[in-house]
């Protein structure tokens, strides 16, 4: 029986990307971003409570994903479906989306007045922090492809060895301490602040842990405390980051990394309760969520440089950036899976 619920919360996360994007041009702790804004303590709020458990969940549902996608395909049927799903979007989305933003990064931070295609040249000879923010080379948001690729293809023969984890035999103290498994990873292979080491260890909780019936059912049984921990932890990091204390670094990682584990979880059991159905909608929302994802970030960078040039007021700025990024990243996706070689360049099926 197909877990809607798993769709649902994919397609919601990637949704939830468009404010989190456009509110981190307003970020207060000064990173130059694509487009940068004035400083709002409201809008960073948001940003720190979504952060820690975002791209940890998204990786916790590839991992899951992969669970069935083994059920209907040989390994190399596997590997064969990540190079097409992953790899190819990912040079395309290299070569072809990204340089735009690194181009109006620079026009905007650094005054760049030269032409589109020769900033296209810059783009690929000039190598600084990989964040793309200064016009240099960057994979963008679509690291998070580049990431789940390379963990996809290193994990593949462990998972080819099916060997079974007993997770359903584990009581709830054992579960909740899994959450030390990617804290420890963080400190694996950390390139710009993002962590394969941590994110592999989400994708393999997602596969052996997360994607077990009796694990969420056991977490199902105890969602009281586990909203209880999510809640307070937010809390804390809440009050940290508006500096009304000060934990020191090694234990505000600590409960970060608990916030990040308990906000999956309930997440997970919240959707599997009210989500987990399908309709039209819902299967749109679901199917086109990976072309929204590679093409959200860069339509807000482009409006958001425009609007700037233009419009003084915070919440107009917002509203306009946010509603017509969403308009034309959609109005995208409806190109492209019109046309055969966008869908193979971008990873899409027939």
């Amino acid at each position: 029986m197909r877990k809607y619920y798993i769709d649902n919360v994919r397609w919601l996360s990637i949704s939830l990307l468009f404010p989190y994007h456009v509110f981190m041009i307003y970020n207060n702790w000064r990173e130059p971003f694509y487009i940068k804004g004035v400083d709002s303590l409201f809008l960073s709020n948001f940003i720190v409570l979504v952060w820690p458990w975002f791209m940890p969940l998204l990786f916790v549902l590839s991992g899951i994903g992969t669970v069935y996608s083994l059920e209907k395909r040989s390994p190399g049927g596997y590997i064969k479906e990540r190079l097409l799903k992953l790899l190819v979007p990912l040079v395309s989305g290299i070569l072809l989306i990204i340089p735009s933003m690194a181009f109006f990064a620079d026009k905007y931070h650094n005054g760049y007045s030269g032409t589109y295609f020769r900033h296209y040249i810059i783009f690929f000879t000039k190598f600084t922090d990989l964040t793309g923010y200064d016009g240099g080379f960057t994979p963008g948001h679509l690291w998070f492809v580049l990431y789940l690729l390379i963990i996809s293809l290193i994990t593949a023969p462990l998972i080819f060895l099916k060997r079974k984890i007993p997770a359903g035999n584990m009581n709830i103290t054992v579960l909740l301490l899994l959450f030390l498994v990617p804290l420890l990873g963080q400190f694996v292979l950390d390139i710009s602040g993002k962590s394969l080491g941590e994110y592999l260890a989400f994708f393999l909780l997602g596969y052996y842990i997360f994607s077990k019936d009796e694990v969420v059912e056991k977490f199902e049984k105890n969602k009281h405390i586990l909203y209880l921990m999510f809640f307070g932890c937010m809390a804390v990091i809440l009050i940290v980051f508006n500096k009304i204390i000060n934990l020191g670094d090694t234990v505000y990682d600590i409960i970060a990394g608990l916030y990040a584990y308990t906000g999956i979880i309930v997440l997970l059991i919240t959707a599997k309760k009210h989500l987990n159905k399908n309709n039209k909608v819902f299967a749109y929302l679901s199917k086109s969520s990976f072309c929204i994802y590679v093409f959200h970030q860069v339509w807000i960078v482009v409006i958001a440089y425009y609007v700037f040039k233009s419009i003084d007021a915070i919440i107009l700025q917002i509203v306009i950036t946010l509603l017509s990024s969403v308009v034309l990243t959609y109005g995208t996706y409806e190109i492209i899976k019109r046309i055969k070689i966008a869908r193979f360049l971008f990873g899409m099926k027939g």
